[in-house]
């Protein structure tokens, strides 16, 4: 793990996890599967700008510490590298509730392909970190949420779809998703 970009100035990877995967907003020249471990992803941070407000709050995706995060791993052509460090930066470093990160990914979960991937990992001690929360207050969250980049409900349907696309199931996310669609999950146990 390094907060500092790998030495050379080539080609470089972009680690996707929540939003990024169904909607980049960025050039790349190759887009692949990829895990990384050493995270994972969770509904671990209130949303005050893109989902939310501060006074109600949404609930988004953050790379958390521990277990193992499937995504997608975006290869950006070196001219862009400043263009969308400087994108992801406005994008996803609103309020700083997360740490700019370079992380080993594997390509196609296969070990002879290790690359080192720009991340975007929650900070525990920001204000905005929610931790782990039942399903039930996740629900609550994201059912409230609206904010400038549309309504929560919409965000984590599309992770859950763009996860399924990939082959993967996540069963707290499917489990919070089914809520929110109103499905056989929708209702609280006792």
């Amino acid at each position: 793990m390094s907060k500092t970009p790998p030495a050379h100035a080539g080609d470089f990877w972009v680690f996707a996890y929540g939003s990024l995967m169904w909607r980049p907003g960025f050039d790349f020249i190759e887009r692949r599967n990829a895990k990384l471990i050493g995270a994972h992803r969770a509904l671990c941070v209130y949303s005050f700008v893109h989902r939310g407000t501060p006074e109600r709050p949404g609930l988004v995706f953050g790379l958390d510490h521990g277990g193992t995060c499937r995504g997608i791993a975006y290869r950006v052509a070196a001219g862009n590298r400043a263009s969308t460090v400087q994108y992801l930066r406005e994008r996803e470093q609103v309020t700083q509730v997360y740490v700019e990160e370079w992380r080993s990914v594997w390509l196609d979960d296969d070990a002879k392909q290790r690359v080192e991937a720009l991340v975007y990992m929650v900070d525990r001690g920001h204000v905005q970190y929610a931790g782990r929360l039942s399903v039930a207050d996740q629900v609550h969250l994201i059912r409230q949420g609206h904010g400038r980049s549309g309504a929560n409900r919409d965000y984590v349907l599309a992770a859950v779809k763009a996860l399924e696309d990939l082959g993967y199931r996540d069963t707290e996310i499917h489990a919070v998703a089914a809520r929110l669609k109103g499905g056989p999950d929708s209702v609280p146990a006792g």
